[in-house]
């Protein structure tokens, strides 16, 4: 852990080599959902190559960069891009970003990712606002020796996404007429999509839609003191009397369609918070 702080340490320096903010949003953005970054005045844009410990995004549609703007008048950061575990990174690198948004100032944490949906009620292209999630990831990026100065030993989990902008964003999808669900997100290592067997375990545990990202982050968000709000584009359908094999065009393409509606239940969120 304090090796942690070192590198975000060494990060931040190069960051405010160029950006003097002090971003009180950091957002992070899955599989084809990069269109809030068309809303900021954009300051300037690192591509991850350029910021030292951070790795590389390797995931397609992904594209890399860290950017660093303004939405009215409120400083943000964003990144083009995650990393996920099935890329071959630990935990800890997975949520470096993080540590180093905290440090900048960020005390809220948008999360969005692009997941197959297990509750018959949810169709293709549907939002889900993330109320819980379960860690089936096999990894943990809090394992080791804690550093109290990043946060405390024993993260309460009771409430990992903040309540109030659970409630904000469902309230947005309802005022402007499209279907967002309130669901229990499942957080599995990959890269292979899932069996029948594993579906219908998951659903029976209680998991609404399944993907490959988003736990890692959200862990060290809440160990960092921040708030939590997470966001899904159901992309496929996976109930496993019904399956089909997934199609990545498909998947992109409904991660298209649905991302405006995403992008305005993340902009107008920003637009509380600017207030």
């Amino acid at each position: 852990m304090k090796d942690i702080r070192k590198k975000v340490a060494d990060a931040v320096a190069i960051l405010r080599q160029k950006w003097r903010g002090t971003p009180k949003v950091g957002i992070i953005l899955g599989t084809g959902l990069g269109g809030v970054v068309g809303h900021m005045d954009v300051d300037v844009t690192f591509p991850y190559e350029e910021i030292p410990h951070f790795p590389q995004s390797t995931a397609l549609s992904h594209a890399g960069n860290l950017v660093c703007g303004k939405f009215n008048g409120m400083d943000v950061l964003a990144m083009e891009g995650r990393f996920h575990a099935y890329e071959g990174y630990s935990c800890q690198q997975i949520t470096f970003p993080v540590r180093v948004m905290k440090t900048m100032g960020v005390d809220l944490l948008i999360v969005s990712n692009a997941c197959g949906g297990m509750n018959p009620q949810y169709r293709q292209g549907d939002i889900m606002v993330i109320e819980d999630h379960i860690n089936l990831m096999g990894c943990n990026p809090l394992v080791g020796v804690n550093d109290d100065e990043l946060g405390e030993r024993f993260p309460d989990m009771s409430a990992p996404y903040t309540p109030e902008l659970i409630d904000a964003a469902l309230g947005i999808a309802l005022k402007n007429g499209y279907v967002a669900h309130r669901g229990v997100y499942v957080g599995v290592l990959g890269p292979n999509l899932e069996t029948r067997a594993e579906y219908r375990y998951m659903r029976a545990i209680g998991g609404d839609a399944v993907g490959m990202s988003t736990i890692p982050e959200v862990l060290v968000a809440v160990h960092s003191r921040m708030r939590v709000l997470g966001l899904s584009i159901i992309t496929d359908m996976c109930l496993p009397d019904a399956l089909k094999p997934a199609d990545l065009n498909d998947i992109l393409k409904t991660a298209a369609v649905a991302e405006p509606k995403l992008s305005q239940i993340v902009l107008e969120i920003l637009e509380r918070e600017a207030r």
